[in-house]
């Protein structure tokens, strides 16, 4: 029996502008992306990759053509629908953590429960604890964030993004702060948890980080190049 793809893009077009300030950001992308899939979308800043990746998360409209989100057509879904399977399927990590200073670190990771009406004190606690176990910070449950190194913060935004238990990470750049030993971590946690079945779908300019892939695509101008096996 063969499984429906977890994404499918069709002639996928953005445009930014109006008239003749208009301007095409993407243009006719095709692309699907299977559950279990490591997949890298690398180019250069301006390349459309982080707009690219805004589309596929549903941070973002496109103008043209068709996305399927687990054979529902994305264009289609009222806002509130896609807030609820963005909150239900999708993990974000970013380069900058975007974690609350005045809140702990099981508090800020503990938030996705809290949008997804989780009210019970208890099940937050025991899922943050799971979490930032796994990623390596179980014993920084009741840290600032300002205690916390910049790998280790990026620890907390990825057990932030596992939180929800998602079928997806997307990741935009979530090296492109940290040094390299601290990004060499980062990326073999990315890798196992891969290799536990999640799909990521990640962003970068970084050559030297394809090696971690199981697909790659390459962005320029606004169009996919290149498709290729790591």
């Amino acid at each position: 029996m063969t499984t429906k793809p977890l994404i499918q893009m069709n002639n996928i077009g953005k445009m930014f502008g109006e008239d003749e300030y208009q301007h095409s950001v993407l243009e006719g992308i095709d692309l699907t992306i299977n559950k279990g899939d490591f997949l890298m979308i690398l180019g250069k800043s301006g390349s459309g990759k982080t707009t690219l990746m805004n589309i596929i998360g549903f941070l973002d409209d496109l103008s043209t053509g068709d996305y399927l989100f687990l054979g529902q057509k994305v264009s289609e879904l009222k806002e509130t629908k896609k807030a609820e399977l963005r909150n239900q399927y999708i993990g974000f990590i970013f380069q900058q953590f975007f974690l609350i200073e005045s809140l702990n670190i099981k508090q800020n990771i503990e938030l996705p429960l809290v949008y997804s009406g989780i009210h019970s004190k208890k099940e937050r606690k025991k899922k943050a604890k799971h979490y930032l176990d796994l990623v390596g910070i179980g014993d920084k449950m009741t840290a600032k964030t300002t205690q916390l190194s910049g790998g280790q913060q990026q620890r907390a935004a990825i057990a932030r993004a596992l939180i929800n238990e998602p079928l997806m990470i997307m990741a935009d750049e979530p090296t492109g702060a940290l040094d390299s030993e601290t990004s060499l971590a980062i990326m073999t946690l990315l890798k196992d948890l891969n290799q536990q079945g999640i799909t990521i779908v990640m962003v970068t300019h970084d050559e030297d980080l394809l090696r971690y892939a199981t697909r790659v695509v390459r962005i320029s101008d606004g169009q996919l190049t290149e498709e290729g096996i790591a």
